[in-house]
């Protein structure tokens, strides 16, 4: 009774780590004739939810010239495949002579010498044109590391908000650093003192997720799903100071078990700012 428990354990144990994909992911994509270069680099930054996929790819030659796209997928959890479809153009970054194409991967999870590798094809539509590219395959391992700055979902109106916005430029304080347990995390802002119609802007990683938000004794909540090795900085900056200056905020971040509070005080020269890190 106990072996089989403890198997019945074990396998859960091991469909579980399977089927964890979030994080960093980078290896080759190559390219059948016909292309710019017969092999690039290629990174996915993937964050699961469920069986849904999302994130950035970043196909490249270098650090210098690549081409970012923005990405949704699905992940089936019996048999281990996913398809990839690039949705969105972000960057691009390649010699003249070359096109960016769109991709869609098709890709299965597996362990390969005991790493975790995506395996797969890939085929695609210039960005531009819209004539097919050549397709090719793609070999991925999880690695520690990303080569490319940590991208941070934004929705769409959000981005080309911040595309034209222009802020007083201010000092930002550091309030503290908190090292948290677990990936899933949940930020919610109050007011943190008498309600007094203060109203804030927030950015995390420079990316803005909230503009001119009154904060009351409901929260104002933002979910995040972080990577290891990385850093993540949120900053508040005061759209007004309210009737009772300094804009203060009660900020709760829960991880998993783990829940901390950390109260910020912004103003007209200063700017709040909390970073993260995922316990290695």
């Amino acid at each position: 009774m106990r072996i089989l428990l403890f198997l019945a354990a074990l396998m859960v144990t091991l469909v579980g780590y399977s089927q964890d994909l979030n994080g960093i992911w980078r290896g080759t994509l190559t390219q059948e004739a016909g292309g710019c270069f017969p092999t690039y680099h290629l990174e996915i930054q993937m964050t699961v939810n469920g069986t849904n996929l999302t994130g950035a790819a970043y196909d490249y030659y270098d650090q210098s010239r690549y081409v970012k796209h923005h990405f949704n997928g699905r992940y089936n959890t019996q048999t281990k495949r996913m398809v990839i479809i690039e949705d969105r153009l972000l960057q691009v970054n390649i010699p003249g002579d070359c096109v960016s194409c769109t991709k869609t991967y098709d890709l299965t999870w597996s362990m390969e010498n005991g790493k975790e590798v995506l395996l797969g094809d890939w085929k695609g539509i210039e960005s531009i044109s819209r004539k097919p590219c050549p397709p090719g395959k793609i070999t991925l391992y999880r690695v520690p590391k990303t080569d490319f700055p940590v991208d941070i979902e934004q929705p769409e109106e959000l981005a080309k908000l911040q595309s034209g916005l222009t802020l007083q430029n201010r000092e930002t304080e550091l309030v503290t650093t908190l090292s948290l347990e677990t990936p899933e995390i949940k930020i919610d802002l109050y007011d943190n003192a008498e309600i007094d119609n203060d109203t804030v802007t927030i950015f995390l990683n420079n990316k803005l997720l909230l503009y001119k938000q009154r904060l009351t004794d409901k929260p104002l909540t933002l979910r995040l799903q972080a990577f290891p090795n990385t850093d993540y900085e949120l900053v508040m900056y005061a759209d007004n100071l309210g009737s009772i200056p300094p804009n203060t905020a009660l900020m709760v971040v829960t991880a998993g078990k783990q829940k901390q509070e950390v109260r910020l005080a912004a103003s007209d020269k200063k700017n709040a700012a909390v970073r993260f890190r995922l316990k290695e």
